[in-house]
């Protein structure tokens, strides 16, 4: 019979930033017109039952360009004035099933880092805005595991290309 017990395991990931000469407005924007908008729930109440197929071709439909859609946003631009912060802030959850099995079916600890997140951030001089978030692949494989590794690099590699095009910053390799 298993007992009881907790414990911490330290890690270190990577915080990547886009720091664009593009607005907040413009990169909101443009991440509307690349990410899909239904989300993973709307689709999978609509195939409950189904098969493994069908939902595959579901989610195909409803992702967008980038080959993520939307799950969440949150715009603490919306609350921040309260507090005398007068800055557009949007953070977004986004991912795709299809992308997150490929992670998943390794070690089902990456369930806690996809779907993937990012901070969009209007500079407080208002010119321009940046994108952040956190490298999947850096939090995922906490232990070897090279499957789950070069999986999770797909994710990065993905998530890098959007951010690039939203923002107009060119990759880096």
């Amino acid at each position: 019979m298993p007992q009881n017990s907790f414990s911490i395991q330290p890690f270190e990931g990577n915080r990547v930033r886009f720091e664009s000469t593009r607005s907040f407005d413009e990169v909101l924007l443009n991440l509307r017109k690349l990410v899909g908008t239904a989300t993973p729930q709307k689709v999978i109440k609509q195939e409950s039952g189904g098969t493994r197929e069908q939902f595959e071709k579901a989610i195909q439909s409803q992702v967008g360009e980038s080959d993520f859609m939307l799950f969440f946003e949150i715009d603490h631009g919306d609350w921040l004035p309260v507090f005398g912060i007068q800055r557009k802030v949007v953070r977004w959850i986004l991912g795709n099933p299809l992308l997150a099995i490929t992670m998943i079916r390794h070690d089902i600890t990456a369930g806690l880092f996809v779907p993937v997140e990012l901070l969009l951030v209007g500079n407080e001089s208002g010119d321009g805005s940046t994108v952040m978030y956190d490298l999947p692949s850096s939090l995922m494989a906490v232990e070897r595991n090279p499957a789950l590794r070069d999986a999770a690099e797909v994710l990065d590699r993905k998530l890098q290309t959007l951010v690039s095009r939203v923002t107009g910053v060119e990759e880096q390799a």
